[in-house]
C-alpha cells in the first residue's frame, strides 16, 4: 500500500468496485491507477455491439485506453469516436493544432519548424468551455525516433482520494474559473466549474483544475487562491497516480477529460510527430462532487 505525503492511503485496489472482466477484448493495465492497452480490436471495421460495450466499460474503468497497430482513415476515426457521442469542434481561436479538410478532425503535426507544441502542461482539454469535451482521441501515424514524444496521463480520481478529509471538505462546494484566453488568446470561452467533480458514469470524485486553464478559485483572495491552486497542480501531476504512454506508429490514445489530465513531452525536436485528433462533445457540464 502507498500512503500519500498528505491525505488518505491509496492502494492498487482503490478502484476495485469499478473493475470487470472482458471477453471480446484484451485489457492490459498501464499502471495501478490509470490507463490500459486494449487489444483484439480492428478499428478499420465496424465493431460488434458486445465489443463496443466492453470498450466503453474499459474507457470508464481506466480513464484512458490505448490501441496499437490501427492504420485508420478519418472515416474510421470518426466512426469509432462517434460511438461515445456526437463529435465537436475545437473552441480555441489561436491554436497550435490545425484544421483539416474534415471539420471534425484536427491535425497535430510538429517538426523542425515548430517553436512549441500543444499541451505541455497538465490539463483537461478545453475546460474553459461551458460544457467541456467528454473525451479526446489522438491517432499518431508518425512518431519521433528513440522513444520521443510520450504522453503522460494522471488520474484525478486517485489525486482526490489521496487528499485529507479536511482538504476534501474545504474544496467541496468551491468553484474555479477556467479562462480559454490563457491558452488560446482573446475570443475564447471563460467558464466556472466545481473544483471537485463527480463522474456521471462511475460516480467517483476527482479534482477539476488545471495549470493551463484555471485562473483562480472563485470567491477567495488572490493569495489564497494562488497557493491552493499551486498545491493542487503539483498534487494532480504526482508520479504515484500517473502513467506514461510510449507511442508507436499507428497508435491511439483515447482519454476521458472528466477524470484524467494529460501533458505532452516535447523531447524530440527537430524530429517529426504527426497525427490527427477528434473530440467527443460533453453531455453535461461538470457535476459538483
Amino acid at each position: 500500500m502507498f500512503t500519500a505525503t498528505i491525505g488518505a492511503p491509496i492502494s492498487a485496489d482503490s478502484s476495485a468496485a469499478y473493475r470487470r472482466s472482458y471477453e471480446t477484448i484484451t485489457v492490459t493495465p498501464s499502471s495501478p491507477h490509470i490507463g490500459a492497452e486494449i487489444g483484439g480490436v480492428d478499428l478499420t471495421q465496424p465493431l460488434p455491439a458486445e465489443q463496443v460495450a466492453e470498450i466503453k466499460a474499459a474507457f470508464t474503468q481506466f480513464q484512458v485506453i490505448f490501441l496499437r497497430d490501427q492504420r485508420i482513415s478519418f472515416e474510421d476515426q470518426i466512426r469509432f469516436a462517434s460511438l461515445f457521442g456526437p463529435l465537436g469542434k475545437h473552441v480555441g481561436k489561436n491554436t497550435i493544432s490545425k484544421p483539416t479538410e474534415n471539420e471534425l478532425v484536427r491535425r497535430f503535426h510538429y517538426d523542425e519548424t515548430s517553436d512549441r507544441v500543444s499541451g505541455e502542461n497538465w490539463h483537461s482539454d478545453q475546460s474553459c468551455a461551458p460544457m467541456p469535451p467528454l473525451g479526446s482521441m489522438l491517432y499518431l501515424h508518425t512518431i519521433p525516433p528513440d522513444g520521443g514524444g510520450d504522453t503522460m496521463f494522471a488520474s484525478t480520481y486517485a489525486a482526490y482520494d489521496a487528499l485529507s478529509d479536511k482538504m476534501k471538505q474545504f474544496l467541496s462546494g468551491l468553484t474555479a474559473t477556467h479562462d480559454g484566453a490563457r491558452v488560446f488568446g482573446p475570443g475564447t470561452p471563460k467558464s466556472s466549474h466545481p473544483v471537485i467533480v463527480r463522474h456521471p458514469e462511475s460516480g467517483r470524485r476527482g479534482i477539476y483544475v488545471s495549470w493551463d486553464f484555471t485562473s483562480h478559485i472563485d470567491g477567495l483572495p488572490k493569495a489564497e487562491s494562488d497557493a491552493i491552486l499551486a498545491f493542487l497542480y503539483r498534487h494532480i501531476g504526482r508520479d504515484e497516480w500517473s502513467c506514461r504512454f510510449r507511442w508507436q506508429p499507428h497508435s491511439i490514445a483515447f482519454w476521458d477529460n472528466r477524470c484524467a489530465q494529460h501533458k505532452a513531452i516535447w523531447d524530440y525536436w527537430p524530429n517529426v510527430r504527426s497525427g490527427f485528433r477528434v473530440q467527443i462533445e460533453g453531455t453535461q457540464a461538470p457535476i459538483a462532487g
